[in-house]
C-alpha cells in the first residue's frame, strides 16, 4: 500500500507505482484517452492544480457520488480507502455542484462521477455533500513528467466535408436534451443516414456519450476528446477551436449529420457565449429546443429569437404532458414533438428542407 503521509509530505522525485497499486487504481471516464501504460509514477501532490491536471487520490468519505464511471464503460461502487485517478476541473451544474479546480492542502471533492475533482463552492439544497478525496500525488509517466489531459487531445484533421448540423439546447439542466439528441439520431437513421453525436459543453460523464452510441451514432465525441475535463470557464475561442476539432473528426468518419448537445441552460456562461457567436451559429443548420414547461418554452424561444435562431421544434421533458405541449405550441408557434415522434422520423422532412434552403 502507499504510505499516504510520506507521499504528501515529500517534495522531491517521482515514486514508481507498484504493480499492486496499478492493478487496483480505478481509472475514470474523464481519463479515457490517457493510456494506462503511461501512468507509471507518483509525483508530489498538487498545491495549486489547474484544469486537466491528473492525480492519484484516496477516497476518504462517500457523499453524493457513490459510484465512479470507469474508462472501460462500467460504473463501479466506491468505498472509503479506494484508490482512483482523477483530473482537476471546474463544474457548473445548477441542480448539483458549483466547483473549481482547487485543492485544500491535499484534500478535494469529487465533482462528478466521471472523475473530475476540485472544491465545491455551492450546491443545490437537495444534493448531498460531495464525496471527499485526498490527493496522494500527481500522476506521471516513465520520465517523471506530469500527465495532463491536453497532452492526449485529438488534433484537428482537415475538414473534407461538413455534415449537416443540428444543435440541441435547453432552458436549463435536466430538460431532456440528451434524450432528444438520441431520439434525433434514431429518427435520422431510419433514412439510412450516418449520424454522429457531439457533446460540446458540460462536465465529463460517460452516460451521454454511451447513450448516443447505443442509439446508433457512427461516432460520439465530447470535450474530453479535445483535452478538457469540463468546459466551464473556457473562453469562446477555446470553445470554437474545440467545436472545429470535433466537427472535423466526425466528418472524417463519413457522418451525413451530426447532432450537437450544448449543456445546461441558455443563460449559462458558455451556452450564452456560443449563442452570441455568429461564427458558431453559421455552423448550425437546425436547432431543437428542450424544456420542462410552457413558460420555459416561451422564455427560451424569445431568447433564441433575439439571437436570430429559429428552432424547428420543441421537445424534452415538456412532452410528458400533452396539455403542456399544446400550451407551448400555441404560445410559440413552434411544433412540439415527443421522443417517440422524433424516433419515428417526424422531423426528418423539415430538417431536409432547412438544409436544402441553406445549400
Amino acid at each position: 500500500m502507499i504510505d499516504v503521509k510520506a507521499v504528501v509530505d515529500r517534495e522531491e522525485t517521482a515514486t514508481p507505482l507498484t504493480a499492486d497499486v496499478r492493478s487496483t487504481l480505478r481509472i475514470p471516464y474523464a481519463l479515457r484517452r490517457v493510456p494506462e501504460d503511461r501512468m507509471t509514477c507518483l509525483l508530489p501532490y498538487l498545491r495549486a492544480p489547474e484544469p486537466g491536471d491528473i492525480v492519484v487520490a484516496r477516497v476518504e468519505k462517500i457523499g453524493k457520488n457513490t459510484r465512479l464511471e470507469l474508462a472501460s464503460g462500467r460504473a463501479c461502487i466506491l468505498h472509503p480507502g479506494d484508490l482512483m485517478a482523477a483530473t482537476f476541473g471546474h463544474r457548473y451544474a445548477s441542480e448539483q455542484f458549483e466547483g473549481y479546480a482547487r485543492s485544500e492542502d491535499a484534500y478535494c471533492d469529487l465533482l462528478s462521477m466521471g472523475g473530475v475533482c476540485g472544491l465545491v463552492k455551492s450546491r443545490h439544497d437537495r444534493v448531498a455533500e460531495p464525496s471527499k478525496l485526498r490527493q496522494l500525488g500527481a500522476l506521471g509517466d516513465e520520465h517523471g513528467r506530469p500527465l495532463r489531459l491536453r497532452d492526449f487531445a485529438l488534433s484537428a484533421p482537415s475538414l473534407s466535408h461538413r455534415p449537416s448540423v443540428i444543435a440541441v439546447c435547453g432552458s436549463a439542466m435536466d430538460t431532456g436534451k440528451t434524450h432528444t439528441l438520441a431520439s434525433l439520431i434514431f429518427g435520422l437513421r431510419r433514412q439510412d443516414q450516418r449520424v454522429a453525436a457531439i457533446k460540446l459543453t458540460g462536465t465529463a460523464t460517460g452516460r451521454d456519450r454511451w447513450k448516443a452510441l447505443d442509439t446508433g451514432a457512427c461516432v460520439a465525441l465530447d470535450f474530453v476528446d479535445g483535452g478538457f475535463p469540463s468546459t466551464y470557464l473556457c473562453s469562446l475561442d477555446q470553445l470554437l477551436d474545440l467545436h472545429r476539432t470535433l466537427l472535423s473528426h466526425v466528418a472524417s468518419h463519413g457522418a451525413d449529420w451530426v447532432v450537437i448537445e450544448i449543456a445546461d441552460g441558455l443563460l449559462q456562461r458558455e451556452t450564452e457565449s456560443l449563442l452570441d457567436s455568429a461564427d458558431f451559429r453559421r455552423t448550425v443548420d437546425a436547432w431543437v429546443f428542450a424544456t420542462n414547461d410552457p413558460l420555459g418554452a416561451v422564455g427560451g424561444l424569445s431568447t433564441l429569437r433575439a439571437h436570430g435562431i429559429a428552432p424547428v421544434a420543441i421537445s424534452g421533458v415538456i412532452t410528458m404532458s400533452p396539455l403542456a405541449m399544446l400550451e407551448a405550441q400555441r404560445a410559440t408557434g413552434v411544433e412540439c414533438l415527443t421522443a417517440d415522434q422524433l424516433e419515428a422520423g417526424a422531423l426528418n422532412q423539415r430538417l431536409l428542407e432547412v438544409v436544402g434552403n441553406r445549400a
